[in-house]
């Protein structure tokens, strides 16, 4: 039993889509799945808010966010780690 144990906790990757709000990041999830019925494809998406402390993520940054216990009425989320910086323009 050396292996790690699955994690309880869900973890999501996601884009930055708003950095306005103080200590918090808007992210958007986006998943594809097959549609039940006509087996198409499809992408679905959710929006989350997760804590960010340091403000320290923006806009259009890619993510990982954990489940984690209530912070606020809408966040219960919060940023684990960034995987890629957004690309200036």
């Amino acid at each position: 039993m050396t292996e790690a144990k699955k994690s309880l906790t869900r973890t999501l990757v996601g884009k930055v889509v708003s950095d306005k709000r103080a200590k918090t990041v808007t992210v958007l999830v986006e998943r594809r799945v097959k549609h039940e019925l006509y087996g198409k494809i499809v992408s679905l998406s959710s929006k989350y808010h997760a804590h960010d402390e340091k403000g320290e993520y923006k806009m259009g940054d890619l993510i990982e966010i954990t489940e984690s216990r209530p912070i606020s009425k809408t966040k219960n989320w919060v940023v684990s780690k960034l995987i890629q910086k957004a690309e200036l323009v």
